[in-house]
C-alpha cells in the first residue's frame, strides 16, 4: 500500500485521466483534515489528498462523515457504495464540480455509426487476440464470438468433468433458473457487473449507452463485463462447481477474492480509457462547468455575459482562473489503492473502531 502524503487544494481539479484511478475502503473510517479525506482504522491511518481521486470505493464496514463527503464532491470524486472489493453496486453520487468530458466522448461515439463500430471492433478484438477484426461486421463478430463462448464451455466441462448441457438464465434473478453451473454463472456474472457497473460510473461514464448492447439501463456496464467473462465467471463457476460450492455466495466470494488477487479494478479503468481515447486520439476534460455556444463551442459560466468586458475574456480567464492547469506530482501515476482495516472483534463494542 503506497503512502500519499502530500496536499491538494479542492478546486485545483485535474484531469479525470490524470487521477488515480480508484481508492477502496473497507472496515475503516472516513474523515476530513483540511483538504485530505484521512482514511482511519485499528492498523493504519491513511491521508489521501482529495483532488487526486477519480472514485471513492466504500466497501463494508465503513463509515463516513459529512465533511468527508463534502470535501469529496467539492473535488469532482465521485464516491460509489459497493460490496465487497466492489462486487455489486448499491449507490453513487458524484459531486458538482465533475466533468462530462468522457460522457460527452461516450455519446458522440456512440451516436455515430462508424465510430460506434469501431469500439465495437475494439471490444472484440480484445476477447480475440491475434484476429484481425478491423472490417468484421457486427454480424460476423457475433457469430465469432458464439463460437468462442461455445468451446469455452466444452473446454472447462472436459476440464473439471462437470456436464455441460447449455446456458439457461433467467433475467433479474440470477440464481433462479438452470443447474447449479448455470445458477454459479448468472451469480457470478451479476457480480461481475456491479463491479464495472462502479467503475463506470466512478469514471463519469454513462452505465446505459452501449455499443455492444443497447436499450437496457446498463448496456454500456453489459459490453465492459463481456470483456472478462472467459477469463473469470466461467472457469470460476466451472472450478466452484466441481468442488461442490454451489451458493450464490460461492460465487460472490470467490469472484471478490480473484478481483483482489488481479487487480481487476485498475484492469477495467485503463480499459474503458482506451476504448473511448484509443492511441492517437485525445479530447479534453475540462473540470469545470461551462456554457454551450453554437459558435464559440464553450463559453465560461458563472459570469454576466451583458458586461462587455466578459466577452473578450477566455474562458478560464472570465471565472478569475489561470488559463492552464495546475502541475501534478511527478509520481502519482495511474494506481489502484486499498485500505482495509482489520476483522473486526465479534462482540458488543465490534462496530466501534478503536
Amino acid at each position: 500500500m503506497a503512502d500519499i502524503w502530500w496536499k491538494a487544494d479542492p478546486h485545483d481539479l485535474h484531469r479525470i485521466t490524470d487521477r488515480v484511478s480508484s481508492v477502496y475502503v473497507e472496515r475503516s473510517h472516513l474523515d476530513r483534515d483540511e483538504n485530505a479525506v484521512v482514511i482511519i482504522n485499528k492498523r493504519e491511518t491513511v491521508r489521501v489528498p482529495a483532488a487526486m481521486i477519480a472514485v471513492m470505493l466504500l466497501g463494508p464496514g465503513t463509515r463516513v462523515t459529512h465533511g468527508a463527503v463534502r470535501l469529496l464532491a467539492d473535488s469532482g470524486t465521485a464516491v460509489c457504495w459497493v460490496g465487497e472489493q466492489g462486487v455489486r453496486m448499491y449507490a453513487a453520487g458524484l459531486g458538482p464540480n465533475r466533468s462530462a468530458g468522457l460522457l460527452h466522448r461516450q455519446a458522440w461515439l456512440v451516436t455515430r455509426p462508424k465510430e460506434r463500430l469501431n469500439v465495437a471492433r475494439a471490444m472484440y478484438g480484445m476477447r480475440f487476440p491475434g484476429e484481425d477484426v478491423s472490417s468484421a461486421t457486427m454480424q460476423q463478430l457475433r457469430g465469432r464470438e458464439g463460437t468462442r463462448f461455445r468451446k469455452l464451455y466444452r473446454h472447462h466441462a472436459a476440464r473439471t468433468g462437470i456436464p455441460w448441457d447449455g446456458r439457461v438464465y433467467k433475467a433479474g434473478d440470477p440464481f433462479a433458473a438452470g443447474d447449479d453451473l448455470n445458477r454459479l454463472l448468472s451469480a457470478a456474472n451479476s457480480a461481475l457487473y456491479g463491479i464495472c457497473h462502479a467503475v463506470i460510473v466512478g469514471l463519469g461514464a454513462s452505465p446505459g449507452l452501449g455499443f455492444v448492447h443497447t436499450g437496457a439501463a446498463i448496456s454500456f456496464v453489459l459490453d465492459i463485463a463481456d470483456l472478462y467473462k472467459a477469463e473469470y465467471t466461467i472457469p470460476m463457476a466451472f472450478d466452484l462447481a466441481a468442488q461442490g460450492l454451489t451458493e450464490e455466495r460461492d460465487a460472490r466470494i470467490g469472484l471478490r477474492d480473484e478481483i483482489a488477487e488481479t487487480k481487476l479494478l485498475g484492469r477495467i479503468v485503463r480499459d474503458v480509457k482506451a476504448l473511448m481515447s484509443p492511441e492517437g486520439t485525445e479530447f479534453d476534460t475540462p473540470e469545470t462547468s461551462e456554457l454551450w455556444d453554437e459558435h464559440l463551442g464553450t463559453v465560461a459560466a458563472g459570469v454576466n455575459w451583458a458586461d462587455r468586458s466578459a466577452r473578450s475574456r477566455t474562458p478560464m480567464e472570465a471565472n478569475g482562473e489561470p488559463g492552464h492547469a495546475s502541475p501534478l506530482p511527478a509520481d502519482m501515476g495511474e494506481q489502484h489503492i486499498a485500505v482495509i482495516g482489520p476483522e473486526l472483534d465479534q462482540s458488543p463494542s465490534a462496530d466501534k473502531l478503536r
